[in-house]
């Protein structure tokens, strides 16, 4: 197929256009900044720009993963989110209907999951994040305008029997986290593989997946993390020990994070499910926390892209 890949010159996009062409696919890429992957530059806010692209590349499937993100909240209006994450995705939609499409697929976000009393992790068990979770009630306007965008597939889908996936993924970023300081980059980013991380890698495979069944499934939305080793039941004690319900499923851990200079969480406030994407898109995370520990025994560089600067 000829797809069209939104955000092309962004993180995901740098790992997911060989991918693409590599499974046969040709690829158009589409973003504002230039990059190897990008063939046409522009919003996807600008209706024009999409036709412009549909019209020269003959698109058959879109795979949506641009966007404006939450570190842009700090340097970019309201506006803005809702020009590119919510106009931009109609603008996408509507394009994709007109030109008969079968497939389309979003990146969406976790986050939006998220409420304020979760980001806050007062609670006194750890919370468990689906796609049954709801009532919904996004803290930001990422999270706001990325849910709306997710509304607009399901109506098209709906409306128009668009077969449309949204992929609600968790953390893949390289980049140090904006708000958790206490820890380093790669401790952080280990310990997050046992609750709401997955390699950029495997958020790549998992939209190739999405672009092969989205046809046949018609509409879903799934979360892509890590398998966690928990189970519901370890909800409360992940809240108030989680380094002793880690080591429980893994008694190596805490020589092998002592050897390294980590430490494993003390609390963990919420663990994200992936097991209805397994289930029903078929697909699981290559990469998960057992994963970490093998390479500090084997003395390997852990699967963890960490680069605290990279935008």
């Amino acid at each position: 197929m000829r797809v069209l890949l939104t955000g092309s010159s962004g993180w995901l996009g740098r790992h997911l256009a060989p991918r693409l062409r590599a499974a046969g696919h040709a690829v158009t890429g589409l973003d504002v900044v230039p990059g190897p992957d990008t063939q046409v530059l522009g919003s996807v806010a600008e209706r024009s720009v999409i036709d412009a692209a549909f019209a020269v590349e003959d698109i058959e499937a879109v795979i949506h993963a641009g966007a404006l993100h939450k570190p842009d909240i700090a340097r970019r209006p309201p506006e803005s989110f809702v020009d590119v994450n919510v106009t931009g995705t109609l603008n996408l939609l509507r394009a994709a209907v007109t030109a008969g499409h079968e497939r389309f697929v979003m990146t969406s976000t976790t986050s939006l999951m998220i409420t304020r009393e979760i980001r806050e992790g007062s609670g006194n068990a750890a919370v468990w994040l689906d796609e049954h979770t709801g009532p919904l009630a996004p803290r930001n306007i990422y999270g706001v305008t990325k849910l709306a965008a997710e509304g607009l597939c399901r109506m098209h889908h709906l409306e128009h029997g668009l077969g449309c996936i949204v992929l609600r993924t968790g953390r893949f970023f390289p980049e140090d986290d904006d708000t958790i300081q206490e820890l380093s980059g790669p401790n952080l980013k280990a310990n997050e593989f046992l609750h709401r991380r997955l390699t950029v890698e495997d958020a790549a495979e998992a939209h190739l997946v999405a672009l092969d069944r989205a046809a046949a499934l018609g509409f879903g939305i799934f979360v892509l993390s890590a398998p966690p080793p928990f189970g519901r039941s370890e909800a409360a004690a992940l809240a108030t020990d989680a380094a002793a319900v880690v080591a429980k499923h893994y008694p190596e851990a805490p020589e092998l994070y002592a050897r390294a200079g980590w430490r494993l969480p003390r609390r963990i406030d919420r663990v994200y499910d992936p097991a209805q994407a397994e289930r029903e898109l078929g697909f699981r995370c290559r990469t998960d926390f057992a994963a970490i520990l093998r390479a500090l025994a084997n003395g390997t560089e852990p699967p963890i892209a960490h680069h605290p600067l990279a935008g």
